[in-house]
């Protein structure tokens, strides 16, 4: 089971509160919410600075197309031991989260910042989850 897959099944059961959507929300969430200096969606876009792909994710920022992203790519910008810490939290392998990640956080990003730019306040885990949702939302339909 992937992420996307792993998604689905736990934000349609989000009103109950369980663990595990949370757990998965809270790993989401780390990356991108923001939580003071050198963290959240900033410090995200620091990383794919130093990783020499700032050009990728200003991309999901910005109002044009999203750039793709490999799962490569993406293990060089947040460092394998992440990687396998939400693989492990998930119970999957973590090629299969690079792989994921790589295709829902191009949108993710791009869903919370709708104006192009980062959000001046804080991004709450519940806007996250509410993008995720979204996100969800248009691929069943699509």
């Amino acid at each position: 089971m992937g992420i996307l897959d792993s998604v689905i099944g736990m934000l349609g059961d989000k009103t109950s509160g369980s663990s595990s959507s949370n757990a998965l929300v809270e790993q989401i969430g780390a990356m991108i919410a923001s939580s003071g200096s050198g963290g959240g969606l900033g410090g995200l876009m620091q990383s794919f600075d130093r990783a020499g792909l700032g050009h990728v994710i200003s991309s999901w920022v910005g109002t044009g197309q999203n750039l793709p992203i490999s799962p490569d790519q993406l293990k060089q910008v947040l460092g394998q031991g992440k990687i396998a810490q939400i693989a492990g939290s998930l119970g999957l392998q973590p090629d299969q989260v690079a792989g994921q990640l790589s295709q829902l956080l191009p949108h993710l990003v791009d869903r919370i910042t709708p104006n192009g730019k980062l959000p001046e306040s804080d991004i709450a885990h519940t806007d996250i989850a509410g993008a995720l949702a979204g996100i969800l939302g248009q691929s069943k339909t699509s």
